[in-house]
């Protein structure tokens, strides 16, 4: 929907444009709101059901056609004790007439930031649009990126206190740089970390449940990922959504062939996304990635990934010179050794599963597209990219407040009292403005007229009155600050409201979806979260949300 639309809300949220949200760049701004710019970059327009309809057909297969993956990831399932609901879903890709509806994420600290959740919820949403609109059975399923080596970005869970600050509660990992989260295993630790997040949450009805559900997900010696997984599948898997380790060994050899036709052809998916990413620039967005030219999209992985480079007719393996025919080798041997890079994850996820649409965030909006070309190199249909949902979850209270004030939530991101200002200056007796306006207009008047007199006895000190202007209107100016200051002393209600507000909806500054975790969510607002995000028609990708629960 755009932005110029009317927007019909719940009463406890507000439509905020997406182009007016701090940190959202113009690419991801025009796609849900002028898509025919970046029409030449994507496989269609995911507000279009012709395009649906064209995704779905593409992801067609033969009847009585069967994969190995419902087998895979009902495997996943049982060994993490997944509920019956997400087995089922599973098990419904092996109709071929079934497509996925697909998003990711980093195995983040007890499931990461509330964007993850979002996304997850974003993913199940469309699944049940297509389900309804088009008549084809189809499945949520969430990527857990389980290569991902950014440990100490996944170590740490942002939690509000009880007096709104933000504090982060964290997981000491000991592995070497490049060690992936996958081959991460929680010691005896987690068990004092849980411990901190039930100190540092405030307490509310749902916390001895939540605490007690985490428990049994973040247990000693099992794997980070697994952990994720198992806690995922708790808050979601009755909604059908499937969770997939793409480290799992089984997987590889699915995917193989992608992998060897990488080795082979050396520096094209590169190339492909280089040129994309030239090519928005000159269209005046931005290119996400900027590979290096002799890239290989592959990592070889082991207990640390290893990039892969071209070297003259070999290849560099971190710093060893190794023979295209030798990983060749180790790829037939052993198909595990290898996993995709950020270019070749889209291509993989998409081989593995009929995606007919990919949740994305605004960064993987970006770089998705630079891959069209690489898509079609590898003969893989490129799906939909239909962006996540955007939310900042407030208090009844805070929603109010913007309101009643008509603030703008914008400008409560500046980590500073300007919007404060404003608002105590709104709330001064009429009379103190209009004296201090008279003020100002009669010092602007009255000076004109001595500026005038003096130029007739010496034109040279037109310039001092115009100083002696400058510096009566500063010092106006500073007494209308001082009952700004003195009104904040007076309104301390306003004060605290305010405060309260930018805490919440920018802590420390950065959006709350990205800085605080879904679990100090689930924890004040309990099922209710998860049934308002899933059930609410109101939300759409072109506006950010401001939700009361």
């Amino acid at each position: 929907m755009s932005p110029e639309h009317p927007v019909i809300t719940f009463p406890e949220s507000l439509a905020v444009d997406v182009r007016r949200f701090p940190g959202v760049k113009r690419l991801a701004a025009e796609y849900t709101t002028r898509f025919a710019a970046l029409e030449p970059f994507f496989a269609g327009d995911p507000a279009d059901e012709t395009a649906w309809r064209d995704a779905i057909a593409a992801r067609a297969r033969p009847a009585g056609t069967t994969t190995a993956l419902a087998t895979l990831l009902q495997a996943q399932q049982r060994a993490r004790g997944a509920p019956a609901a997400a087995v089922a879903a599973a098990g419904r890709l092996d109709d071929p007439r079934s497509v996925a509806v697909v998003t990711g994420q980093q195995a983040g600290l007890f499931g990461g930031p509330l964007y993850t959740l979002l996304k997850a919820i974003s993913a199940i949403r469309l699944t049940r649009q297509v389900e309804q609109t088009h008549g084809v059975p189809a499945v949520a399923v969430f990527w857990v990126d389980a290569e991902d080596h950014d440990l100490d970005e996944i170590r740490s869970c942002g939690i509000l206190d009880a007096d709104q600050r933000l504090e982060r509660v964290s997981l000491s990992i000991a592995a070497p740089t490049g060690t992936p989260a996958a081959a991460v295993r929680l010691g005896d630790e987690v068990t004092a970390v849980v411990d901190a997040l039930a100190v540092t949450l405030p307490h509310t009805d749902f916390t001895a449940d939540l605490i007690a559900d985490l428990r049994g997900a973040y247990t000693t010696g099992r794997g980070l990922v697994d952990a994720f997984a198992v806690w995922l599948e708790r808050l979601l898997g009755d909604l059908g959504l499937v969770v997939f380790d793409p480290s799992d060994p089984a997987a590889k050899p699915l995917v193989a062939e992608l992998f060897e036709r990488e080795i082979t052809s050396a520096g094209t998916t590169t190339s492909f996304a280089r040129a994309a990413g030239d090519e928005l620039r000159q269209a005046g967005f931005h290119a996400q990635v900027e590979p290096q030219p002799d890239t290989v999209a592959l990592f070889l992985l082991g207990d640390t990934r290893r990039v892969i480079r071209q070297a003259g007719d070999r290849l560099r393996v971190g710093d060893e010179l190794v023979d295209r025919t030798e990983l060749l080798d180790r790829l037939r041997e052993n198909a595990a050794c290898l996993g995709p890079n950020v270019l070749l994850r889209p291509i993989v996820q998409d081989r593995l599963f009929p995606t007919v649409c990919y949740v994305a965030g605004p960064n993987e909006l970006a770089y998705l597209a630079q891959l069209k070309r690489v898509f079609k190199h590898f003969d893989v249909p490129m799906p939909l990219v239909a962006p996540r949902i955007s939310a900042t979850l407030v208090d009844a209270a805070v929603l109010k407040f913007l309101r009643r004030h008509d603030i703008a939530v914008e400008t409560l991101q500046p980590q500073d009292e300007s919007e404060l200002n404003r608002l105590l200056k709104a709330q001064l007796p009429e009379t103190v403005d209009q004296a201090m306006r008279a003020a100002a207009d009669t010092i602007r008047d009255r000076m004109q007229s001595v500026r005038a007199a003096v130029a007739d006895v010496d034109p040279t000190l037109s310039g001092a009155a115009d100083s002696t202007l400058g510096r009566m209107e500063r010092d106006l100016r500073n007494l209308q600050n001082k009952v700004v200051q003195a009104a904040k002393r007076q309104d301390q209600t306003l004060r605290r409201q305010f405060a309260r507000a930018q805490t919440q909806i920018f802590p420390q500054g950065s959006p709350q979806e990205r800085a605080v975790g879904m679990v100090y969510f689930l924890n004040r607002y309990g099922p209710a979260l998860i049934d308002r995000l899933v059930s609410d028609p109101t939300l759409d990708a072109s506006h950010h949300w401001v939700i009361a629960i």
